[in-house]
């Protein structure tokens, strides 16, 4: 739940049912949670799976510790960053974020993760991602393979034709 929380502060979505905390329901649409940024965070290939129980009690501390000192009660009932109303997980990952902050690239890993699996869907195969509607890869408006399973721009991204294939170009786009 506190690594969800931490993922929602830095890409907000919409609540997953009516008593979901994690999801602090700021924003509409998926975001960093229902996009899997705690699956992104497990993935072997990126380093930080033995790490999140560490994290996690971490930012559960820094949440206590910004409690106590903006005089807020936490619910004990979730974990303490959990707890935290929106606003106050915002201050306090800006905190953690902070150039100056001993911690910082610890968080800031962790919120990069959060976005890669928004903007990318770094955990899932592309296609999969995109028939299952994937939140972020929808919302950025990510252009699905043809019915080949090849990926073809009927426009240029520049609006034209940057350079020409080379003549020994062979018909799959593979250079001779």
């Amino acid at each position: 739940m506190t690594l969800e929380a931490f993922a929602d502060t830095i890409l907000p979505g919409e609540k997953r049912w009516p008593d979901d905390r994690s999801v602090a329901g700021v924003s509409g649409g998926g975001g960093a949670v229902a996009s899997g940024a705690v699956d992104v965070l497990r993935t072997p290939e990126g380093g930080m799976a033995p790490a999140l129980d560490s994290l996690a009690e971490a930012l559960n501390g820094h949440a206590r510790h910004h409690a106590e000192k903006h005089r807020l009660t936490l619910d004990p009932d979730v974990p303490p960053f959990v707890a935290l109303a929106y606003p106050n997980r915002v201050a306090l990952v800006q905190e953690l974020t902070a150039v100056d902050h001993p911690e910082r690239e610890a968080w800031v890993s962790v919120a990069m993760f959060s976005t890669i699996a928004f903007d990318a869907a770094a955990h899932l195969h592309t296609v999969d991602a995109l028939a299952a509607g994937h939140p972020g890869l929808a919302t950025l408006g990510y252009y699905p393979p043809g019915q080949d399973g090849l990926w073809r721009f009927p426009e240029y991204s520049y609006g034209r034709v940057l350079a020409q294939p080379h003549p020994d170009t062979t018909p799959s786009g593979s250079p001779a």
